[in-house]
């Protein structure tokens, strides 16, 4: 297990198991728990995510979950926007993003074959997936989708999204995904 600290939040993850000795411990503490299941999945790992306010003892928001694909690139990833008391995170095929101020899920959606990484350009989300990339407001409202196909990698100028699909490059209005 891991704990990361960003403003007034901290963070204990562990991408590849459960904290068996203490998971009934977090999740009876929270005001929130969650446990995502994928019964049709026998691979794949499991995931820990509980949040907290800074210097309280335990977390009010838990979140397992099993999910797939899982190594060879797809780890589970989050981000945190603290002024805006937004919790975003990927593992496998499930995006999940929460309101922390409550604490409440606000929506579940899914990465197309499966969940890379979370990135925040100012007040924009960026959501990279093997056959993705999507856009969020900070506050957890989603922007706009695009498919793309491996290789691919993408940059920022500014307010455009720089993409490169296969050698073929476009450019997108980082706040509507539109072709600029």
């Amino acid at each position: 297990m891991f704990s990361v600290s960003l403003g007034e939040y901290e963070a204990d993850c562990q991408g590849d198991s459960l904290p068996d000795l203490m998971l009934a411990t977090y999740r009876g503490r929270a005001a929130l728990a969650e446990h995502f299941e994928r019964p049709e999945v026998e691979d794949g790992s499991r995931c820990f995510i509980a949040l907290r306010r800074r210097g309280a003892a335990w977390p009010y928001l838990v979140v397992t979950q099993r999910y797939s694909p899982a190594g060879y690139g797809f780890a589970p990833g989050l981000l945190l926007v603290p002024e805006a008391h937004r919790l975003f995170i990927g593992a496998g095929c499930r995006l999940l993003a929460y309101d922390l101020s409550r604490p409440a899920r606000l929506w579940e959606d899914i990465a197309d074959t499966g969940f890379w990484f979370w990135s925040r350009y100012d007040e924009v989300v960026l959501m990279a997936a093997e056959l993705e990339l999507a856009a969020w407001d900070i506050q957890g409202r989603k922007l706009w989708s695009r498919f793309v196909e491996p290789p691919w990698e993408y940059r920022i100028e500014g307010r455009v999204v720089v993409l490169d699909v296969m050698g073929t490059v476009s450019r997108l209005d980082l706040w509507g995904g539109q072709p600029v």
